[in-house]
């Protein structure tokens, strides 16, 4: 009792330092909000043409790239980047505080270059015979041989503090390997000449400006040079230099000059209603859930939606404390995540009750105890696999699917201390006052609950025949696939790129105003923006000369005329290097949890619970293809939160598999596959109607993209139920009967007169519940 009083004690502490913590940083540190809700700083960059390299279209898409990588680095989440007409690229920046630098280092060349040193000059015009004459840091003119190395040679660069050799910032730069090779050459000739003398030194130039020309050091041999790959650039360079030199470096050079054309300030991509609409559905959709879960669980469900309210508190402050961008679909996200963390309060309950059932625990408060216990493994397997989902999105992608990752990671782990932390010290403490303890039934965990009741007393036995339900799965993916075949995807404009025309009108006209007039025209998609000087932007998909005509002519009538500013074909904001990224960063996120599921059970339920997955993802894309909604940024949030509810239900299933098997080793595989469906329902059921409720509340008071998004998402869930259920198990156990022989395929044991009896029927007397750079810089090798 005193060993559980501590552990109370240590947890609430905990508990507390956490929330106040979130509350400090939610007082003090504001969230980024995205263009879509606040606005933000729009830069237009045009592509210069050079002796070499034509600034046309293929040059200004590996631009992008470049670009894609720079912003990135500087902590910007949720661009908007795309290709305007040949030469042009528009970079929409939400929550830039200093837009000036954003322009500066996404207009910096970064023309990496590493020349000899000849000797010094007295001027510019003192070059001859090919040689360049450029001054050093310190003004003196130094005479340069032709370049020996560019920034192709670069593997990486990192700004790094030498805190011990009292270097201070520096940046050290890894080579490829001929760039190692080409680095020891250069500085094993420069080795060859006395100390003091110019020619000892190498000039580093980005951008034609020598960033830093030290000295090779003395320890490096003639003819020898600096090898392993690696160098560091050294030099008066403080924390923010240093961090810059570096991103510029690694990131690559553009293969062609930019221009800073146009820099100014946009409004929000979604006016003021459909912020309020989402807002009022976030409100409405959590008092729902909170409203059921208290329904259903009474006192520990009210306990639980403080625990919810914590959940929310947490995950804001660690968004502003990351310096994420929220846009509005992460806003729905964050929703979501809400009514989905009610899961790992569920799986507790639920054991509880469990527990209760088999009247093996003396109290309520043991009782959750052991729930806590028995639910630790399910809970944290499921949020593993999400969280390394999380991780490799973050690593591995870039732009909106990166934002994903971090948002993701953060409910994940905001979610795990809400429930096995705050619900738990709420939980327990509740549970042992004297009142609830005469009063049991109060707590909502003394009673089975109507679904296990019904479970019980019908104990229906699914997996006697696992082909049927394959079956029907196979027919529902057929069904929903074709979709893709017949009707084909309808990719929005962030895949398929479409048309930009910038309108100045006579009298300032209300962006909102705009969309509703556009979607009447028919054209529903259109993203409508207004710049600080009045002139407003509408960018949709590519338009016939007719449909643009129809566009000028509804904002002609709100603006009392309009004039035709801009009018350009944009490339896609979603490009192919970031396609081809997130489907890396995907592929090698299922693989990572097919290994983890792998280790943790066994392979069978890992890729019983992988080709669950896949059949959710081609579902939900086949039934979108048949609606004909638009395949876009915002659907691609949703198909990502899908494939994370999807593992987490098959892998809530197939941790009381496991347990069950443990626990009755001999009994077929079938019927263990049965009881952990039986038992498990309840939770999905619950959770589910937790999720939904929040879900139809986006979808019918919500407007614009968001329906779209709650569609996406309600058919996920729905579909997700379902095949873990009644795709993974019965994957599961045709798998095992494969794998291990007919003894463990069976599909009951005998009872009277031969019979097999039907596995639900004999569950609690066979399984019973439980847990489960200056002059006098010096170049030398990685220290």
């Amino acid at each position: 009792m005193l060993k559980r009083s501590r552990s109370l004690r240590i947890r609430a502490l905990v508990a507390l330092a956490v929330l106040a913590a979130s509350l400090a940083i939610a007082l003090t540190l504001p969230i980024r909000l995205g263009l879509d809700l606040r606005g933000g700083t729009q830069i237009v960059l045009e592509t210069r043409s050079t002796d070499t390299t034509e600034a046309g279209r293929e040059a200004t898409d590996r631009t992008v790239e470049v670009l894609r990588g720079r912003i990135d680095a500087l902590g910007v989440a949720e661009p908007s980047i795309v290709r305007s007409g040949d030469n042009r690229v528009v970079v929409e920046l939400p929550g830039v505080q200093d837009p000036e630098r954003a322009a500066g280092v996404l207009g910096r060349t970064a023309q990496l270059t590493v020349h000899p040193v000849l000797g010094t000059a007295r001027s510019a015009a003192d070059a001859e015979n090919g040689e360049r004459v450029v001054p050093d840091e310190s003004g003196q003119y130094l005479r340069l041989k032709g370049a020996a190395l560019t920034g192709r040679d670069v593997k990486g660069a990192d700004a790094r503090f030498d805190q011990q050799g009292g270097a201070g910032w520096h940046v050290t730069v890894d080579f490829e390997d001929r760039g190692g090779d080409r680095w020891a050459r250069v500085t094993g000739e420069a080795a060859c000449h006395p100390a003091g003398d110019a020619r000892r030194r190498v000039a580093i130039v980005l951008d034609d400006k020598i960033i830093s020309s030290p000295q090779v050091d003395p320890s490096v041999a003639c003819g020898a040079g600096i090898k392993g790959g690696s160098t560091q650039i050294t030099g008066s360079f403080g924390d923010a230099e240093a961090r810059e030199l570096a991103l510029l470096v690694e990131g690559g050079a553009l293969p062609v000059p930019v221009e800073t054309v146009e820099q100014r300030t946009v409004g929000a991509t979604l006016g003021d209603e459909a912020v309020s609409a989402a807002a009022r559905a976030a409100v409405v959709g959590t008092a729902l859930t909170a409203l059921f879960i208290v329904v259903v669980y009474r006192l520990m469900g009210v306990l639980a939606t403080v625990a919810l309210l914590c959940y929310g508190l947490i995950s804001y402050a660690a968004l502003a404390a990351v310096g994420a961008t929220l846009t509005l679909p992460g806003l729905a996200g964050f929703v979501l995540a809400i009514g989905m963390a009610v899961d790992a309060n569920v799986l507790v309950f639920e054991r509880a009750r469990e527990e209760q059932a088999a009247r093996s625990r003396p109290s309520t408060r043991s009782a959750l105890t052991a729930g806590f216990r028995g639910a630790f493994s399910a809970i944290a397997d499921s949020n593993i696999t999400t969280l390394i989902a999380a991780a490799l999105l973050f690593l591995l992608a870039s732009g909106p699917v990166k934002g994903f990752g971090v948002t993701l990671g953060i409910g994940v782990l905001a979610s795990m201390v809400s429930a096995l932390v705050i619900t738990r010290v709420l939980a327990e403490f509740a549970a042992g006052r004297p009142a609830v303890l005469r009063r049991p039934r109060v707590t909502g965990i003394s009673s089975t609950g109507p679904v296990r009741d019904v479970l019980l007393r019908r104990a229906p036995f699914l997996m006697r025949r696992p082909r049927r339900w394959l079956a029907a799965s196979l027919v529902v993916l057929v069904a929903a696939g074709s979709g893709v075949l017949v009707r084909g995807l309808d990719f929005g404009i962030e895949f398929t790129g479409g048309r930009l025309v910038e309108y100045s009108t006579a009298t300032r006209v209300d962006p909102d105003r705009a969309r509703d007039a556009l979607a009447d025209a028919g054209f529903p998609r259109a993203v409508v923006q207004s710049s600080g000087d009045g002139d407003l932007t509408v960018r949709t998909e590519d338009l016939t000369d007719a449909e643009a005509a129809a566009v000028t002519r509804t904002v002609a009538e709100l603006g009392g005329g309009a004039e035709r500013v801009r009018d350009e074909l944009i490339g896609p904001s979603l490009g192919e290097e970031l396609r081809r990224d997130a489907l890396i960063a995907l592929g090698l996120a299922l693989a990572a949890q097919l290994a983890y599921l792998a280790a943790r059970f066994r392979l069978l339920f890992g890729a019983a619970a992988v080709g669950a997955l896949a059949h959710d993802v081609v579902v939900l894309v086949g039934v979108f293809a048949w609606l004909g909604k638009p395949v876009d940024g915002v659907f691609l949030a949703a198909l990502l939160t899908v494939i994370g509810y999807s593992v987490n239900d098959s892998v809530v299933l197939f941790d009381r598999v496991r347990e069950l098997l443990g626990r009755a080793p001999r009994t077929p595989f079938a019927r263990l596959a049965n009881d952990a469906i039986l038992q498990t329902l309840p939770r999905t059921v619950n959770t589910g109607m937790g999720a939904v409720l929040v879900l139809a509340s986006l979808a019918v008071l919500a407007d614009g993209s968001l329906t779209d998004f709650a569609l996406a998402l309600l058919i996920g869930v729905a579909v997700g139920t379902y095949s873990s259920v009644f795709t993974a198990s019965p994957l599961a156990v045709v798998l095992h009967g494969r794998g291990a022989g007919s003894p463990s395929g069976g599909s009951g044991t005998p009872g009277k007169n031969g019979r097999r009896a039907p596995a639900g029927r004999t569950r609690r007397q066979e399984v019973p519940f439980g847990r489960g750079s200056p002059r006098g810089a010096s170049l030398s090798g990685p220290r």
